[in-house]
């Protein structure tokens, strides 16, 4: 399995020992996380360093962009794991940041929009990813929205 990230470090350090390969996609990464064996460290700005990534696409303007970047490198039977807050989440999110503080602010006041299945799922085949390998579902009670969009195998079928 391969974690492809946009978490924190210590979510990072806590599933790394049951990943065979972590790409972490950032713009600053740990030294320890970079120093790592089965870790690849991608530093830079999106899109321009994006490899893959897991959380980012509510914090994008262009996420089509980046969706068919994350879409075009992705190996021949491969698969690119998105995984956004929903409408429903949104209003989670902002409690715990403005009212609870138990969230930082400025990551809430980053996002540019949520998506539902039925948001996610038409951006993502107009990325180019193809319908029947694309995988788009609710989950945490509805908070959040996710996507599996697996590459076909060099001879072209789902593997």
């Amino acid at each position: 399995m391969t974690l492809c990230s946009a978490y924190p470090p210590s979510f990072v350090r806590a599933v790394l020992p049951e990943l065979k390969r972590a790409v972490l996609v950032d713009v600053a990464i740990a030294d320890d996380l970079k120093r790592t064996p089965n870790v690849v460290a991608i530093e830079g700005t999106l899109p321009d360093a994006l490899a893959q990534g897991i959380s980012v696409l509510g914090h994008l303007w262009n996420p089509l962009a980046v969706l068919q970047e994350s879409l075009r490198i992705v190996r021949p039977g491969g698969f690119c794991c998105f995984n956004v807050p929903s409408w429903r989440g949104k209003g989670f999110l902002e409690y715990s940041a403005f009212r609870l503080v138990l969230s930082p602010k400025e990551e809430m006041d980053d996002h540019k929009t949520y998506y539902d299945v039925r948001d996610l799922w038409p951006l993502l085949i107009r990325a180019g990813s193809i319908p029947s390998l694309t995988r788009c579902f609710s989950h945490k009670f509805g908070l959040n929205t996710f996507a599996v969009c697996m590459s076909p195998d060099r001879h072209g079928s789902e593997t």
